[in-house]
Parts: C-alpha cells; sequence; structure tokens
C-alpha cells in the first residue's frame, strides 16, 4: 500500500468473482491438448497395422482400445509408411516398471530383417520413449545406474541419425524432457508427436518437452512398442501435412 493513500476494503464477493475470473479452470488447461478432431485428423485402427515380430496374441483391439501383453519384446507396424504427420495417443502402463515407445520413422530395412527373422528384437528409427514413474526406482534398487533416461518421454535415434535437442542425457544421445509431466501406472497419458521435415517434438499432458532435428532419414513406418509388461493405447489418431 502507499503511503498516504486511504486504505480500501473491497467486499468479499468481490475478490471472490476476481479469483474465479483470473483462475485458470479445467477447461482452459484441456485446451493445451492438441484438437486431434481438427480437419484432417483421422483415428488409426486395427487396418492401419500389421505385425512384424510379435505373438499372435501380443496385440488385441477392444472397443477401441489397443492391448500390448508386453510379450515378447517385438513391434507391429503400420501398413503405410509416413514423413510428415501430427500423432496422437494415449498409454497406459498396467503395472509399475513398464516399458514401451512409439517409433516415428522405422527403416524399411530394419522392418524386414525383423520380419524375416521372426525371433524378440527392436529396428531401427526414432523412438518416443514410454516408460512408467516406477522403472527408475527399480533400475535404483538394481544398483545400476539413472542418469542416463527418464521416465517422462525421452526421444533419441536408434541406429539412425537425429540432433536431440538440449537437455540431454551425459552422453549426448537422449533429448531429455524439460519438463516431467507423465502419470504413473494406471493412468492415462497423452502423447503429441509432430513430426515434419526430419524435426520430430513431443507434448505430454499438454506440454512441450522434447525432440530433436536432422533425422535421417525422415519418413518410414510408424511401429508400437511391446517390451516385457502390459500397456494399454487408445485414441490414436493421425494427420499428414505437406
Amino acid at each position: 500500500m502507499l503511503c498516504g493513500m486511504p486504505h480500501l476494503r473491497l467486499p468479499a464477493f468481490l475478490i471472490a468473482c476476481f479469483i474465479l475470473i483470473h483462475a485458470p479452470t479445467a477447461s482452459a488447461q484441456a485446451a493445451r491438448l492438441i484438437d486431434d478432431t481438427a480437419p484432417g485428423f483421422r483415428d488409426l485402427t486395427a487396418a492401419d497395422f500389421t505385425k512384424v515380430n510379435s505373438a499372435d496374441d501380443t496385440w488385441t483391439w477392444k472397443n477401441g482400445v489397443l492391448f500390448c501383453s508386453g510379450m515378447p519384446v517385438s513391434v507391429m507396424r503400420t501398413t503405410k509408411e509416413y514423413k510428415n504427420f501430427e500423432m496422437v495417443v494415449e498409454w497406459m502402463h498396467e503395472k509399475p516398471a513398464g516399458n514401451s515407445g512409439v517409433f516415428v520413422w522405422t527403416t524399411p530395412s530394419s522392418i524386414e530383417q525383423l520380419t524375416a527373422a521372426g525371433k524378440p528384437g527392436l529396428p531401427q528409427g526414432i523412438e518416443v520413449q514410454v516408460l512408467d514413474l516406477a522403472y527408475e526406482t527399480q533400475v535404483k534398487s538394481a544398483g545400476k545406474a539413472t542418469d542416463w533416461f527418464t521416465c517422462h518421454g525421452d526421444v533419441f535415434a536408434v541406429g539412425v541419425k537425429m540432433k536431440p535437442f538440449s537437455p540431454l542425457s551425459p552422453n549426448g544421445s537422449r533429448s531429455f524432457p524439460r519438463k516431467n509431466v507423465c502419470n504413473g501406472h494406471g493412468k492415462w497419458n497423452h502423447y503429441y508427436i509432430r513430426a515434419i521435415n526430419g524435426e520430430v517434438r513431443l507434448w505430454v499432458n499438454g506440454e512441450e518437452v522434447s525432440g530433436g532435428n536432422g533425422c535421417d532419414p525422415s519418413s518410414g513406418f510408424l511401429c508400437l512398442e511391446s517390451e516385457g509388461s502390459p500397456i494399454q493405447f487408445r485414441k490414436l489418431r493421425i494427420r499428414e501435412v505437406p
């Protein structure tokens, strides 16, 4: 209060109205999520995916939700390759310390090798990590280092090229998230992935967190990963862009 100025008291109801007007609402917070009902977006359904090196019962669609058993370590891929696109996917680990991922611009050659071998394994491409929060605790309890990964949306190259955005993992290979906003197992998380002209960016629950550019190749299959623990995916949507 400035000296010499009279002290004014506002009615309590006016103060309450001011707080209500200026406080963020649930709808305003939800508006931070990408609008995947905008023109051009479409659902990714069972017809858009095909088996690579998973078992016949690894992936199961039910009422719009994709259930993954986690076994064996493997992927399923899209039936077509994508170059520039926006993708939305929600995911939920069923158990603590679950591990999975979304592969962007997966190389056809690595897919061919996995398909021909018919054995557990993962392809080459840009991985958008999907880790449960308890994974770090599990690794620590085993006496192993945990500074090389996070559980909040790392983005990194597997057998391909990418210049990751900062902050970086200690060896510089991973783009670490700028914010930690993932929910733990039993709760849904929202990923918005934008992959355009060799650049990948990830939003987690409405917050942009990580990514990279200079990706080579910058086209390929999209893959969902099975890696040892049950996980569910839903609301898979995609929009191709020029």
